[in-house]
């Protein structure tokens, strides 16, 4: 039976990892498949996974109460979704919604977390590529709240 292993490695958010770390990780991964209008995560519910999304397409959507869900971001291919597995209290901040059928790998927070701190280099390599990833939605936050505000 064949292992994530490869897809893990040839990953661009775990590239340069070594030997040991992808061992690690293949144990917390499984694949995941959202149909069309699926629910991948939903806000103030339990943080138990991120996801490596190997095809389709994902809003993540905010809701605003008396307008409804607003978009935030779409993630396709090779997008890295969730972090709040990182973070107590362990909840997601955000819905996450299939737009199309969507495959992923389902890494377990727990199960890293877990693994983490028994390696804390592990932990500091996957915090380092989740602080890249943070950076780069705050900075896509920003710019999608300029340009709101900037049409007013």
């Amino acid at each position: 039976m064949e292992t994530l292993e490869p897809i893990l490695t040839r990953h661009p958010f775990l590239a340069g990892l070594e030997q040991k770390d992808y061992d690690l990780l293949v144990g917390c991964a499984t694949n995941v498949r959202f149909n069309v209008d699926a629910m991948v995560c939903r806000e103030g519910e339990e943080a138990t996974q991120f996801f490596i999304i190997r095809s389709g397409k994902v809003a993540i959507e905010m809701n605003i109460p008396g307008k409804g869900p607003m978009l935030i971001q779409t993630l396709s291919e090779g997008d890295i979704l969730g972090w709040s597995w990182l973070f107590p209290p362990y909840k997601w901040r955000f819905d996450a919604r299939a737009l199309e059928l969507t495959r992923a790998v389902a890494l377990d927070g727990k199960c890293l977390r877990t693994k983490c701190e028994a390696d804390h280099d592990l932990g500091y390599k996957l915090l380092r590529r989740f602080s890249d990833i943070l950076e780069q939605r705050l900075q896509a936050m920003r710019l999608q709240l300029l340009d709101l505000y900037a049409n007013k």
